[in-house]
């Protein structure tokens, strides 16, 4: 099986939906692994449907293989831009190719930065007492080793 027809027909099958390719292999073994991301949420029913439809558009007499549908796991790494679209607004970490970790509001992001929010203890000058104060931060995707969503259960 080709990963490009695999691909499209994936991408076929998602065009009117807010459901979106994240990424797609095919393993040495024939295991075909696919991800998939939603705008809002992607359901247990949303993965099985693809994965029906996948399976009805490849002969499985001709080809042989093993396929597993899924979507991006909550503490996974953004690995394109529209997750960092989605979660404009939400709390998380970054952490830079040069070992660097940021926690933040993530504010904004394109197709060659994204933007967090971080809040910091400063002392102004005259004063006995820190402030916390924002500051916005701007990366590159070069600089970024990954970005993920922080989940905090108050």
């Amino acid at each position: 099986m080709e990963i490009s027809k695999l691909r499209c027909t994936i991408e076929e099958y998602l065009k009117n939906s807010d459901k979106y390719l994240v990424e797609a292999t095919i393993q040495p073994d024939d295991r075909i692994v696919v991800e998939i991301d939603g705008d809002r949420f992607v359901s247990i029913d949303d993965c099985i449907a693809l994965s029906k439809y996948i399976e009805s558009q490849f002969d499985r007499n001709i080809e042989d293989y093993e396929l597993e549908v899924g979507s991006t796991g909550i503490a996974q790494p953004f690995k394109m831009l529209r997750q960092y679209k989605k979660n404009i607004g939400n709390e998380v970490e970054i952490l830079l190719k040069e070992r660097k970790k940021y926690t933040g509001i993530l504010k904004d992001a394109d197709e060659n930065t994204i933007v967090l929010t971080i809040e910091k203890q400063v002392k102004p000058e005259g004063s006995k007492r820190k402030i916390l104060q924002k500051e916005d931060l701007t990366f590159t995707y070069h600089e970024i080793k990954y970005t993920k969503n922080i989940i905090r259960f108050k």
